[in-house]
């Protein structure tokens, strides 16, 4: 394929560049793509040619089947844009062209990429504004949507992959609702995420399922789905999560060599919340005592001495203290480099702030598997980011309470 331009064509195209300096690249441009378009016509009148086994007059005794003309076709092509094609025909339709994909009108690459400027935060609707302006064709947001559709059979064998090699040995649980459109109506549905912890520290998400949070059976069905694709119940020695009733008993059930460590924030922020104003920063201090005792018998201490100290002035804190002291300074068990990591769920807490966060501009997701494939690809930028900050090499500098003394 060769551009090519005669005398009087370059001292035009050199009077239109003084003008507009910017034109040469946008003439460059149409060019290339009559050019690419010409090709892949010419291309087709091959491929055509080689079906039916002769030349284009060429004329074979007792042949039915001949060439029938052409219809105009635009196709997109990533780095060019859209292209004219003629794409010929034969009289019986037996010819179908192997040069450009049926029923496409862009190209697999520029699918990719709207997919992948979709998951990183770029909505439907302002891709199809700005599809012109990156790859010469306006697409709607509908078509992007279905692009997108299409990672659904990947994300389904990534949330349902294999687990028996990972050798989990901790395990955070929290969930995070979502608005989806369900059946015409948005509805707030919950989605279960579970953070697994290996041998050797590193951290990759478990599983992510619609289920109601507050449901005891929702997460035993989570459990033992987890166990189904091969999570091996018995390494499993420890699980981080918040107070939800119910949650502690059915995680013991379903993995009964583990213990459980109850998230000191959310201990925190339910003690504090019945504390008076006048009176938190000093609660909060003696809170932090016990939470960060250098051993478990100074934490049994300061919480000894925390009781005799708040029980007359603020019963109802203290109360939900005692509820919960003992799944808060289970981490004591394990080895000490790793107890920042493990005293609260602030691991599956910025996992999930992290889908709020993407999420938020559209407000609205649309249905489940929607809403998996954002939660999947979220999920699989943490984990690389996870790699150079496994368990145990965490600095234990981060001020839990601070927020909630003001």
């Amino acid at each position: 394929m060769q551009i090519k331009i005669s005398v009087p064509e370059v001292a035009n195209i050199i009077k239109e560049i003084q003008k507009k300096p910017g034109r040469i690249f946008e003439m460059l441009t149409m060019d290339v793509q009559k050019d690419v378009g010409e090709y892949l016509t010419n291309l087709m009148k091959a491929e055509l040619r080689n079906f039916l086994g002769r030349e284009e007059y060429e004329r074979i005794r007792g042949e039915v089947n001949h060439r029938n003309g052409n219809y105009g076709r635009k196709f997109c092509i990533k780095g060019i844009g859209e292209v004219d094609v003629k794409v010929p025909r034969d009289r019986n339709g037996e010819y179908q062209t192997q040069v450009l994909p049926r029923s496409k009108q862009y190209e697999g690459r520029i699918a990719e990429d709207l997919s992948l400027m979709y998951l990183t935060g770029i909505s439907t609707r302002t891709l199809s504004m700005l599809s012109r302006r990156l790859i010469g064709r306006r697409i709607s947001h509908g078509e992007i949507s279905k692009v997108n559709s299409e990672l659904t059979e990947g994300i389904e064998k990534w949330r349902n992959r294999d687990l028996s090699q990972e050798g989990i040995k901790y395990i955070f649980v929290d969930g995070v609702n979502f608005k989806m459109r369900i059946e015409g109506s948005v509805e707030t549905v919950p989605v279960l995420v579970a953070i697994g912890v290996t041998e050797k520290g590193a951290k990759l998400v478990l599983g992510l399922q619609s289920g109601d949070k507050e449901s005891a059976t929702n997460w035993r069905e989570f459990y033992r789905d987890l166990k189904s694709r091969g999570l091996d119940a018995g390494k499993v020695n420890l699980g981080i999560m918040d107070g939800l009733k119910g949650l502690e008993g059915v995680f013991k059930e379903e993995f009964p060599n583990a213990k459980v460590q109850r998230c000191q924030v959310h201990v925190a922020r339910n003690v504090l919340a019945k504390v008076p104003h006048k009176l938190k920063q000093e609660v909060a201090d003696d809170l932090r005592s016990i939470f960060y005792a250098s051993t478990k018998e100074k934490a049994d201490r300061f919480y000894t001495a925390f009781y005799e100290k708040w029980n007359k002035e603020v019963p109802s804190a203290v109360a939900s203290l005692e509820q919960s002291i003992n799944s808060c300074l289970t981490f004591f068990h394990f080895p000490e480099e790793q107890w920042t990591s493990l005293r609260t769920t602030n691991i599956i807490e910025r996992l999930n702030k992290e889908f709020k966060r993407r999420t938020k501009p559209m407000e609205i997701v649309a249905g489940e598997h929607a809403c998996y494939r954002l939660l999947a690809f979220i999920s699989l930028k943490m984990e690389l980011n996870w790699r150079s900050k496994p368990v145990g090499s965490i600095r234990p500098n981060l001020p839990f309470y601070q927020i909630y003394t003001k």
